[in-house]
């Protein structure tokens, strides 16, 4: 064994001397020699530097070991030992710590040949804050950071939305801000529609009011039996004391709470905190539905569809789909899952570290766990028929739309432009990109349009459009000009008619390209839909009939890159209007700023506070103070 450690050692030394790497199993042999015997994660790269896959080991070395025999892998396997010339590790305390680790880089890199979880997104939360005399109710995203008290994960914004708007009916708590809430003098609108007790203006008791946030925190803690009952007998209190009124208010509460209820779909008594997990596959798709129970209670549920290579068995997809989720979210005790996966107390062992406590992974078998499977299972069969439904739609109109083009084949990426701007000033690029399984938002660029060369007239969107085309195919050609990582465009559309044809054709003789579709898309007289023209090059323009459904679907294109324009240039506009007289004072820097606007909420409360009021703000001295004050009344 030493002989043959010897032997890879000095094949690997010759190989860096003469200058010519090594690549594939032959690299692979040769890093064995120095390979540790530990657990730990390892990353295999292609020329390119893109990350081809990342697996965990518990012995790196045995693990690294049979990647040195490709004829014993599989194809997929194979390519991957086959592309390699890179292979990078990371040694970790334990497998469990391995676990966590490859999850998360996978999720990160998004290799091409690991089961990819998409669309993944930050969950929505109740917060009831613990940081005020008189605590608010409201929806949270993100990072739990704080003070307060989190209940969720809900599964859509929406979930959210309806839960707090009957909890407002049951239990009127505010929601306004903290800064909101001390500027009150009078009640607000909530106050008026009986969503809020108006505790800015003495409206209610605190003792009163506390005594309503408790019963929110029991009901959403599952304890709704017992809030019910309580006011219950206090409606019917009310009643025999004949104060009708109270017991209206009563009534309504309860009816809220019903109807909180009655929106869940289906409920698991006794169980506590617990997801449901079930997966569905037909061998070149799935999806995996995701139930989350808190306290009992059916918070909703989301469907995922993630990429998987070929081959990959059902288990695994699981696997490997509860270490990429549970690496961006809490995982609850309770974990029950349609399908046993291979490493069961590997996967426990790393959710326990990340939880910071016990975590349970089990199959149902029977009972009321078994039919919420069954009930998840289902909705995934539903959601992976659905997803298919629309995938074959969405290649039929790749198909026509090829053929209303002329195109060679359907086009797997369309990539759709639109500018935007107010007289000229923030102005921006956009790009939407659309594939044949719809939008991929991931791939969706801005540009801040730059004008390097100084010339540009204000809102000349043809010098906009040069510019924004000029820099995403140039930085293309230098990044990728074989078109080989899938990320070039087969079809750019672009909003406009022929003054914008004329640039695009321009830039792209520059460039040197002319395998990429071009098509511009006007507006018909009056800007009416469905009277569009559209140009292509060495072609007179044409109209598409009013009910093409060709002409829906580019319409679709060209409205979804107007609204990411707008947008991004609204954003821009408020960041700059923040921007713009907030620095303009001597002294305010990125500190100081982030600290008024966090005190006051928004700029014009800071023009409108006194100088003791800005005293109040961290790091605002007197001083500091009366300069601020001094800018926004026009004082020297």
């Amino acid at each position: 064994m030493a002989k043959k450690t010897q032997i890879k050692a000095a094949a690997k030394a010759t190989a860096k001397a003469s200058k010519s790497p090594l690549t594939g199993a032959a690299l692979i042999s040769a890093e064995l020699a120095t390979m540790p015997t530990r657990p730990g994660v390892y990353r295999m790269e292609n020329a390119k530097g893109d990350v081809l896959y990342v697996g965990k080991a518990k012995n790196l070395k045995k693990r690294v070991m049979a990647y040195a025999h490709p004829e014993r892998l599989g194809a997929r396997m194979g390519r991957v030992v086959g592309a390699t010339v890179r292979l990078e590790i990371v040694t970790t305390h334990t497998e469990a710590e391995a676990l966590l680790l490859e999850s998360n880089l996978i999720k990160r890199l998004k290799p091409r040949y690991n089961v990819l979880l998409r669309d993944d997104k930050t969950f929505p939360h109740i917060t009831i804050t613990t940081d005020h005399p008189w605590p608010r109710i409201t929806k949270h995203r993100g990072a739990q950071k704080k003070t307060g008290e989190y209940f969720g994960p809900f599964a859509s914004a929406g979930a959210v939305n309806a839960t707090l708007a009957q909890l407002g009916r049951a239990f009127p708590l505010r929601s306004c801000s903290d800064n909101t809430f001390e500027s009150r003098t009078r009640p607000c609108l909530q106050f008026q529609i009986k969503r809020c007790t108006a505790p800015c203006v003495g409206r209610i008791e605190s003792d009163d009011y506390l005594a309503l946030v408790e019963q929110v925190r029991a009901f959403l803690k599952g304890q709704s039996r017992g809030i019910q009952d309580q006011l219950g007998k206090q409606m019917q209190a009310a009643s025999d004391a004949q104060d009708y009124e109270t017991a209206a208010v009563y009534r309504d509460r309860i009816q809220a709470l019903t109807r909180i209820q009655s929106h869940q779909d289906i409920n698991l008594k006794g169980l506590g905190d617990g997801d449901v997990i079930a997966l569905h596959s037909n061998g070149e798709a799935c999806a995996i539905q995701v139930f989350f129970f808190r306290s009992g209670q059916n918070f909703g549920n989301r469907a995922y569809f993630p990429s998987f290579p070929s081959k990959t068995s059902d288990a695994d997809i699981l696997e490997s789909f509860i270490g990429q989720f549970y690496a961006r979210h809490m995982p609850p005790p309770l974990v029950m899952l349609s399908h046993p996966i291979p490493n069961t107390q590997l996967v426990t062992d790393a959710l326990k570290i990340r939880a910071e406590r016990k975590v349970t992974l089990t199959v149902p078998k029977r009972g009321a766990r078994r039919s919420a499977m069954e009930h998840a299972t289902n909705n995934a069969e539903a959601a992976l028929a659905r997803r298919l439904a629309e995938n074959a739609s969405q290649r039929k109109l790749m198909e026509d739309v090829a053929q209303t083009f002329g195109l060679a084949d359907a086009p797997k990426r369309i990539e759709i432009y639109d500018n935007s701007h107010i007289s000229g000033t923030n102005a921006v690029g956009a790009m939407v990109v659309a594939g044949a399984e719809g939008f991929i938002k991931s791939a969706y660029r801005k540009f801040n349009i730059k004008n390097p060369d100084g010339d540009m007239a204000p809102g000349d969107d043809y010098a906009m459009l040069r510019e924004v085309l000029n820099r995403r195919f140039s930085r293309a050609l230098r990044e990728d000009a074989r078109q080989t990582d899938g990320q070039w465009p087969d079809m750019v559309l672009i909003d406009g008619g022929p003054g914008q044809m004329s640039i695009a054709r321009d830039v792209f003789a520059d460039l040197g390209i002319n395998d990429v579709a071009l098509v511009t898309i006007a507006k018909g007289p009056d800007r009416n839909a469905g009277r569009e023209r559209f140009f292509v090059p060495n072609k007179e323009p044409f109209s598409l009939p009013d009910r093409s459904p060709v002409l829906y679907f580019l319409q679709r294109l060209r409205d979804e890159a107007h609204r990411f324009a707008i947008g991004t240039q609204r954003a821009k506009r408020t960041k700059a209007t923040i921007r713009s007289e907030l620095d303009k004072i001597s002294g305010i820097g990125a500190s100081r700023k982030r600290a008024l606007l966090q005190h006051f909420g928004a700029v014009n409360a800071v023009g409108e506070a006194g100088v003791e009021d800005l005293g109040k703000v961290e790091g605002i001295s007197t001083t500091v103070a009366r300069r601020i004050y001094d800018h926004f009344h026009g004082e020297p």
